[in-house]
């Protein structure tokens, strides 16, 4: 969960002067916490005294305290305080989640005593009451990081409390003391603050604390977090306790967006949710609908968990919001939050469509901006309509959910995505622009000219134009190229390899490499880290672990950008369409040569093995035995007991023979109850009856499947190549016969 700076903390907006002069400023802390958010968009002057709680030069916030009021104020630049300090304020009242001070002067006028700590619960810190107070917490720590916030390290551990989850932000840099209080009983001495996501709604609480020495410990824990002894990974799941008391909601409102089986987004005049439900029920978009479930936050956005939902049918549907890509990507301060999970729609030009096994993508460009419309495919059966065709360069109108890659409103800006309901959500706006490469050209050759005339200045603009113009269209060729190596027989580490090249390409050389889960390391990674930036994108599976992490390395004096995220994350998509393309096609190789009861080779995989060994043994003088297997009596066996148990009792007789059989003998079901084995080592005909006989006997024992007791036998005939036959079809025919020969001598045996 991320840690939101509040809104309140990058708003600026200063009343006139005029005004400010018309209206006498208040004095009291008290008189300026009874304030509404009504109240504070009149930008009402303050000046008054309190005592400093906490303060933090580099983000210039500062939470101060008087008797049981306290209030966050946004301080001047340069301001140089201490916890404890007696300070006059000076500023005005602005709107957020609660009203707080601008500050336009903070004098210090002595140093004084802290005020005494406020014993706190996890309920107290969830509710608004107590924001900004001077409180002491207890709890046990269970992680321990420095973050950078904003780009200067700072402390941040986790604390469970009895209730819940909170942070606690401590001005530290010793990563050493931080991680010694992991798993420890503490007593935290600070001020209260909120977490929110982009929407402006809160997801948790938090205590800033000036120094790690306001953290006392009341327990150490018992051992060290690495000494303990290793857990088995399959077995972690014994270590799980969870003590959930979350109460149950109703909430209601207008289906903007469904997903059977996974989620449903619920709006209304207000807000939008997202809602994680099984259900797969039939919903309409445009319904009114009531769901109920349990508040929860999905990396760092609020959510609605383990919901239910019912549909009113009656219809009330919710206007898309017309907006540009800025007003969707950046945090939107006049109205207190962003368009997470809202209703929009927005015009683009298609730069790319692309079917993938589980959606289409179209990739859009607005403002000079990339953003992605998502149409997910409907689970099965539900067939998979034709992909919808729109031509590269038209201009579309994309209606949906906005989905943003991050839920932290302190970012200045956030990529996002559409999420498509159905094809109807995209409109044609525009057909492609005549602006074609060739046109292009032509218009650059003729500008170039003219460019010539106008000076050096122009030339070089013209030339750089040119330059990342061809950039891209050299990107574009080798993602194609790569797209048609992953659907054709290229190697999957060549394939990888070729991503990481295109990645550090569009990084501007940046080394770039990809790390297989459980495999190799491909690409280009330096040898000593240390003096490198490293980021990484995890390589995602349509379920279950990632398939991998990519990484880049970049120069330490190099600043993070949204550019170098945007390559690594198009790396990581190519990665996971690479890996998933190739074990799919493992997959489907399996089930061809492999039979799927007894995971045993089938009739096509024999024969081509048995047209190998016949060629083979012709080039090398060599002989080799095929033996026939036909269980018997197996038709009594389904016909008593049912299919089921005919079905474990072949797979138990697969696996009886496979036992029997050496090194480099191959076992292969042939269909319904026969069998066949190569044996491609054999000097003479004993040597095939000898294997045969132990075929015969493995079926002595009694076989039990499903309660029941069966007694088996099996029959079984042999040929030796070249001495009984020299072609496939003759080799089995003959073992065929052998075998019958066999069967009717133990018949006409019993009978005597």
């Amino acid at each position: 969960m991320k840690t939101h700076v509040p809104v309140f903390a990058v708003i600026l907006a200063c009343p006139p002067v005029a005004c400010l002069a018309a209206t006498a400023p208040l004095t009291t802390l008290h008189s300026i916490a009874a304030l509404t958010n009504a109240d504070a968009t009149r930008h009402t002057p303050v000046a008054f005294e309190a005592t400093v709680t906490y303060f933090d030069a580099k983000t210039r916030n500062l939470d101060v305290q008087e008797n049981s009021e306290a209030i966050y104020v946004r301080t001047p630049m340069g301001a140089q305080l201490l916890p404890g300090d007696r300070v006059l304020i000076r500023g005005t009242m602005q709107p957020s989640f609660l009203p707080y001070v601008v500050g336009t002067d903070v004098t210090v006028l002595r140093h004084g005593v802290l005020p005494a700590p406020l014993p706190a619960t996890y309920e107290d810190l969830v509710h608004k009451q107590i924001n900004c107070r001077y409180v002491s917490v207890r709890g046990v720590i269970r992680t321990a990081d420095l973050v950078s916030s904003p780009g200067t390290p700072t402390g941040r551990l986790q604390m469970l409390m009895d209730g819940g989850y909170i942070d606690v932000e401590v001005e530290s840099y010793d990563v050493i003391g931080l991680k010694n209080l992991l798993d420890a009983h503490v007593e935290v001495v600070g001020a209260t603050g909120r977490k929110f996501d982009s929407k402006m709604q809160q997801v948790g609480a938090k205590v800033k604390v000036s120094s790690i020495a306001d953290i006392r410990v009341i327990k150490k824990s018992g051992a060290g977090p690495w000494s303990m002894p290793l857990t088995p990974l399959q077995d972690i799941v014994m270590g799980t306790h969870v003590r959930d008391l979350s109460q149950r909601l109703r909430i209601r409102g207008t289906i903007t967006y469904y997903q059977p089986g996974s989620a449903v987004v619920i709006e209304n005049s207000t807000t939008s949710l997202w809602i994680s439900t099984q259900t797969s029920e039939p919903l309409r978009i445009g319904d009114v609908a009531d769901a109920t479930g349990f508040p929860d936050t999905d990396d760092g956005r609020l959510t609605l968990a383990h919901a239910e939902v019912r549909d009113s049918q009656l219809m009330a549907p919710i206007q898309p919001l017309a907006a540009t890509w800025s007003q969707l990507a950046f945090f939107e301060r006049s109205k207190l939050g962003g368009h997470e999970f809202d209703l929009v729609s927005i015009d683009g030009r298609v730069v790319s469509a692309i079917r993938e096994a589980m959606q289409d993508e179209f990739v859009l460009l607005a403002d000079g901006r990339e953003f992605t419309a998502i149409y997910r495919h409907p689970p099965p059966p539900i067939p998979l309509p034709p992909m919808l065709k729109v031509p590269v360069g038209a201009t579309i109108q994309v209606t949906g959910i906005c989905l943003p890659q991050a839920a932290d409103p302190s970012n200045n800006e956030v990529p996002f995505n559409i999420l498509l309901r159905s094809f109807d959500d995209v409109q044609i706006v525009a057909k492609p622009s005549l602006l074609t490469v060739r046109n292009v050209t032509i218009v650059a050759i003729f500008l170039l000219f003219f460019a010539m005339v106008a000076g050096i200045r122009s030339w070089i603009l013209e030339r750089r134009v040119r330059r990342q113009t061809a950039n891209l269209a050299y990107l574009e060729r080798r993602r194609r190229r790569i797209l048609e190596d992953i659907n054709g027989a290229r190697p999957l580490a060549e394939i990888v390899e070729q991503i990481t090249e295109l990645v550090s390409f569009r990084l501007k050389g940046a080394p770039c490499w990809c790390q297989i889960a459980d495999g190799a390391r491909l690409g280009n990674c330096p040898t000593d880290l240390s003096a490198f930036r490293v980021r990484s994108n995890e390589i995602p599976a349509r379920s279950g672990a990632p398939l991998g992490t990519i990484f880049s390395a970049f120069d330490v004096l190099s600043k993070p950008s949204i550019e170098h995220d945007d390559a690594i994350a198009m790396g990581a998509g190519l990665a996971a369409l690479a890996i998933a393309t190739r074990r799919l096609y493992s997959d489907l190789i399996h089930r061809s040569e492999f039979d799927l009861l007894t995971d045993i080779q089938n009739r096509f995989s024999m024969e081509k093995h048995l047209d190998a060994l016949i060629d083979d043994a012709r080039r090398t003088a060599g002989v080799f035995g095929l033996i026939y297997i036909d269980l018997d009596k197996f038709k009594l066996v389904n016909d008593r007991y049912g299919h089921h148990v005919g079905d474990m009792y072949l797979r138990e007789a697969a696996s009886r023979m496979k036992r029997q059989l050496r090194p480099g003998d191959i076992l292969a079901r042939l269909g319904g109850d026969e069998f066949a084995v190569l044996v491609p080592v054999v000097r003479t005909r004993a040597g095939v009856q000898e294997i045969a006989v132990r075929l015969e006997r493995c079926f002595d024992e009694p076989f039990a499947a499903d309660g029941n007791v069966i007694l088996g036998s099996a029959s079984v005939g042999i040929a030796l190549y070249p001495e009984d036959a020299a072609t496939s079809d003759a080799m089995l025919r003959f073992a065929d016969a052998d075998m019958y020969v066999a069967k009717h001598a133990r018949a006409a045996i019993a009978v005597a």
